[in-house]
């Protein structure tokens, strides 16, 4: 049976997604994928839907919203891929009971915010070049570790080569866990 992998967007969702099919189609043959565009599942529906009023609109309120429903949706322990704003997500869902295998972040750059980190295996990946980083005396204190990729900014994961990267090591969590399962008679 394959293992879970619940994928979260970035804040655009589907409507700037096109990248997630690459992560999708990887992906899909290894695991059992359930995916949530975080607009939706923070109820995010903008007249106008620009960086600025998107971003506003997920600090003031939509951020808590998706982090509760995801809760109330999610009640099987899955491994966690997640995208910027859905990252943050995912790991405020963690810290409030969100039952997480492992946690892979790409950009997640509001947990800086944050002052512990979700009891979990986690990767947390982020471009040398994005001024919203979490920086590394956070990493310290909270018990974490970032992995910086440099020449890259906020949208990485949206870099072929990325997307690769995260496939291979997503992949190799899934073989390990399949061999730590396995018993040697």
């Amino acid at each position: 049976m394959a293992e879970r992998l619940v994928v979260l967007s970035d804040m655009w969702g589907v409507k700037k997604g096109l990248w997630i099919t690459s992560y999708l189609g990887y992906l899909q043959q290894y695991y059992d994928i359930v995916f949530y565009d975080v607009q939706q599942l923070a109820h995010i529906d903008l007249a106008v839907n620009d960086e600025k009023n998107l971003h506003k609109a997920f600090v003031e309120g939509g951020i808590d919203t998706a982090v509760a429903h995801l809760i109330r949706k999610e009640k099987t322990a899955s491994h966690y891929l997640a995208f910027s704003t859905g990252g943050t997500i995912a790991w405020k869902a963690a810290l409030k009971g969100l039952p997480v295998k492992s946690l892979y972040t790409v950009s997640a750059t509001r947990i800086r915010e944050e002052n512990q980190k979700p009891d979990c295996p986690m990767n947390l990946i982020y471009g040398g070049n994005d001024s919203f980083m979490p920086k590394k005396d956070w990493a310290e204190k909270v018990g974490t570790e970032l992995e910086i990729i440099p020449n890259f900014g906020h949208e990485l994961y949206t870099d072929e080569k990325i997307i690769g990267k995260v496939c291979q090591d997503l992949l190799a969590n899934v073989t390990k866990v399949k061999f730590k399962k396995r018993k040697v008679v």
